[in-house]
């Protein structure tokens, strides 16, 4: 399967906490809350790297990576008018047809750069919504000012302490104040979040998080389990209801 990049200019690319950056390119896709991109450099010879869409406005994308090898440490030479490739936007994202109430975004980490984009959606379907965010991080905070003009209340919590609430975000989730969890996050968080929720009989739903080779469906380095067997995480989610995918 053929698969086309295009080159994207960029605009800014700056370090918003530890090894965490803000990288806002030029393009004009029509995207989905929960979507995400393969970028790469041009002439690199390491994979493309999956990442999450933060925001889009007007002509921009806004992403947030974690450096974490080689790869996203090559991103951080990129400077205003340098080209990236990309492709995209690929996968499902969070399906806003639904009818949710009460919502609770649930994040970890670098997890809630995708919550940016779905806070903005959501909050435009319905003004009076009550939406809620639930943001764990190792040590410093990121993305939350942006956050708080889209959700009711924000709650965080470090494992330092230094902000919010000092432990895991799933210590302070209450699943039963909403009708709709929404989470993107580690694996092991978001299974402590399924868990929370089916034993509460909430709805939940989740952003499946693998390594990629493709990103469409190809090469099938991205499964996933689920109650149907094996599914791809680039072309079958990365979004999947939380009763069905298997962690």
């Amino acid at each position: 399967m053929a698969i086309t990049y295009r080159n994207a200019k960029v605009v800014s690319n700056k370090e918003i906490s530890k090894d965490i950056y803000k990288l806002v390119v030029e393009d004009d896709a029509e995207i989905k809350a929960g979507q995400f991109y393969m970028l790469k450099l041009n002439g690199a010879t390491f994979l493309p790297r999956p990442i999450s869409i933060c925001e889009k406005s007007e002509n921009k994308l806004t992403f947030l990576y974690a450096v974490v090898g080689n790869g996203t440490k090559e991103f951080t030479r990129l400077k205003e008018d340098d080209e990236i490739s990309l492709t995209g936007p690929l996968g499902n994202g969070f399906d806003l047809e639904k009818e949710y109430n009460k919502v609770a975004l649930v994040s970890g980490g670098i997890g809630t750069a995708p919550m940016l984009q779905l806070a903005k959606k959501l909050r435009k379907k319905n003004p009076d919504q009550k939406i809620d965010l639930y943001a764990g991080f190792r040590e410093d905070v990121y993305l939350i000012d942006e956050l708080k003009e889209y959700v009711n209340e924000v709650y965080t919590s470090t494992n330092t302490g230094k902000h919010g609430h000092k432990g895991f975000v799933t210590e302070i989730l209450k699943p039963e104040d909403y009708d709709t969890v929404l989470c993107c996050g580690p694996e092991i968080m978001m299974k402590k979040v399924i868990d929370m929720c089916k034993e509460k009989n909430v709805a939940v739903y989740v952003s499946m998080e693998k390594h990629m080779a493709c990103g469409v469906g190809a090469c099938l380095v991205c499964t996933c389990e689920t109650k149907d067997g094996h599914k791809r995480t680039c072309k079958d989610g990365p979004i999947f209801d939380g009763y069905y995918v298997e962690l």
